[in-house]
């Protein structure tokens, strides 16, 4: 599978907002104070998609559920899905606790996307895979989408940001000038937050 990127890029603002993410932080929590949001979509594209909550990234959105479900504090929550060459989803949910809410996804096409008429290949080798990945600050796909037989981010020429990042972990960011037609590989295996690079994790 082979992902594209537009040749015009638009700016992104994340704000960092008050936010309770799935894992440890969870577990001191009562799950009665806590309200769940589960996301649903019908095809691949949705599936596939990248989910922020108050502007913090927690994964793509077929894989937060279970262990990974989403968990938040009461009160307003902003929850949007990102998927390239899409616009963004967004919606305003209003958390209760110990309510569980059912926000069906759609994605719709951005017209304003367009395919670069060359490009530059990129294949990435990241562990964790389920890893965001962002080309000048725009998300484009999760890791695991750019690796592997038949799998890359082609993206246009030029001087390119790249930021690969997960809740938990430390981010990895580069910069690249790639050439037309250049072929490209980024390997990293991202670090566990606290973890400096010479202690073994």
């Amino acid at each position: 599978m082979t992902r594209h990127l537009p040749v015009q890029l638009a700016d992104s603002v994340l704000l960092l907002c008050m936010l309770v993410p799935f894992g440890a932080k969870l577990r001191a929590q009562s799950n009665e104070v806590l309200g769940e949001i589960e996301l649903v979509g019908a095809t691949k594209v949705e599936k596939t998609s990248g989910v922020w909550v108050d502007g913090q990234y927690l994964g793509y959105l077929k894989e937060l559920k279970g262990s990974k479900k989403i968990l938040l504090l009461p009160g307003q929550h902003e929850i949007v899905v990102r998927q390239d060459g899409y616009q963004d989803f967004t919606s305003k949910v209003t958390v209760r606790p110990g309510e569980k809410q059912t926000i069906s996804v759609k994605m719709v096409r951005d017209p304003r996307f367009k395919m670069p008429s060359v490009f530059c290949e990129i294949k990435l080798s990241v562990t964790p895979d389920r890893a965001a990945v962002f080309v000048d600050e725009q998300f484009v796909g999760h890791a695991g989408e750019f690796g592997g037989v038949a799998k890359s981010l082609l993206l246009a020429p030029g001087h390119r940001k790249i930021t690969i990042s997960l809740p938990g972990y430390q981010t990895f960011s580069t910069e690249v000038d790639l050439a037309p037609n250049q072929k490209f590989q980024i390997k990293t295996d991202l670090m566990k937050e606290g973890t400096s690079p010479s202690s073994p994790e």
